[in-house]
Formats: structure tokens, C-alpha cells, sequence
């Protein structure tokens, strides 16, 4: 093969990778059961963006709650279910994950977990509370070693041996024992 052919045949291959990459990238943006949750944020979507913002980040359109109040709610149209961003000031300040959500952490913790694991996964780092409205319950709160994290929190919500639901934010709106009410 000559040298124009070996050229001609590297750049094709070069434009078939970045496209592959490129495809890979879109399809890796969209919100979905798989998109990994931490402490400011899911997916590509993080505490702090307009819920226009969000919306672009999650791929998807986000509906809800009347954007007229302080604090509203608003979720993914489709998929993921059970998950929640709550909106003040006009921007996402803590999302949610409810009831039988698949979305984990970037640790793997998920509803489901027992309390035992999830400070296993977070050793030292695990405050533990009471929970306000289920007897025996407890909010285990993550709290973050590194500075630029201090005003995010993880906070699972247990029956007292399970998770039940979890949430993560910037302080104060991550510790709304009630959300929006």
C-alpha cells in the first residue's frame, strides 16, 4: 500500500472513531436508571443549573410543579422514575431519589441498602440522626472530607435497617426534612 492509501485509510478510520466517540457521548448525556448519583447532582445534570439547564444536561424535558413558588419540584417526563429535583431561587438546589428508584451512588448505594452498608461505603463519614417521622428510623447524612464539598450533603433516610429514599443538594435545602412543605 502506498503512502496516499495508508493516509486515506487512517483517516477514515480516525473519522469512524470520533464519530463512534462522539455517538458514545450523546448517548452517555441522557438521564437514565443507569446515571450514577453524588453530591451535588445526577448524571449531567448538578445542583446550581436553571431548570432549563437541567433539562438540556438530562436530555429530557423536566416537568412539575407551578414554577411560581419558591420551592417546586420538578422530574423527568419519562424515565427515571421515582427522582426529583427541587427547585429554589429558580434553580436546582437537591435531587431525590423515592421509593423503588435504581439510580445508586457513585459508591453503588442504593434504596435497598442496609444501614451497615452504607456506612461501610462511607467509613467515617456517616453522621447518624433520628428520623423525624418513622419510629426506629434514621437519617444517615454523608458528610464530605473535602473542602470545596462542605455545603453538599448525601442523606439516606432508613426504616431503621433499610434505605428507604435518599437525597443530595447544597445546605440548607439537602436537610428539608419535608421538601418543599
Amino acid at each position: 500500500m502506498n503512502s496516499k492509501a495508508k493516509l486515506l485509510s487512517l483517516g477514515i478510520v480516525t473519522v469512524a472513531l470520533s464519530s463512534l466517540t462522539v455517538g458514545t457521548v450523546i448517548a452517555q448525556t441522557k438521564l437514565t436508571n443507569q446515571s450514577k448519583f453524588f453530591i451535588n447532582g445526577v448524571g449531567q445534570v448538578r445542583v446550581g443549573m436553571t431548570v432549563s439547564q437541567a433539562a438540556k444536561a438530562a436530555g429530557t424535558k423536566l416537568i412539575g410543579d407551578s414554577p411560581n413558588n419558591n420551592c417546586y419540584y420538578v422530574k423527568p417526563e419519562w424515565e427515571p422514575k421515582n427522582l426529583g429535583f427541587m427547585v429554589t431561587e429558580g434553580r436546582i438546589s437537591r435531587v431525590d431519589v423515592w421509593r423503588d428508584g435504581k439510580i445508586t451512588t457513585l459508591k453503588g448505594a442504593k434504596i435497598g441498602d442496609t444501614e451497615a452498608r452504607i456506612k461501610s461505603l462511607y467509613p467515617g463519614q456517616i453522621k447518624v440522626t433520628p428520623h423525624e417521622y418513622v419510629e426506629g428510623g434514621h437519617y444517615l447524612t454523608f458528610i464530605p472530607k473535602d473542602q470545596s464539598d462542605q455545603n453538599y450533603r448525601v442523606i439516606f433516610e432508613t426504616d431503621g435497617k433499610r434505605v428507604t429514599q435518599f437525597r443530595s443538594g447544597k445546605l440548607p435545602e439537602v436537610e428539608f426534612v419535608e421538601g418543599c412543605s
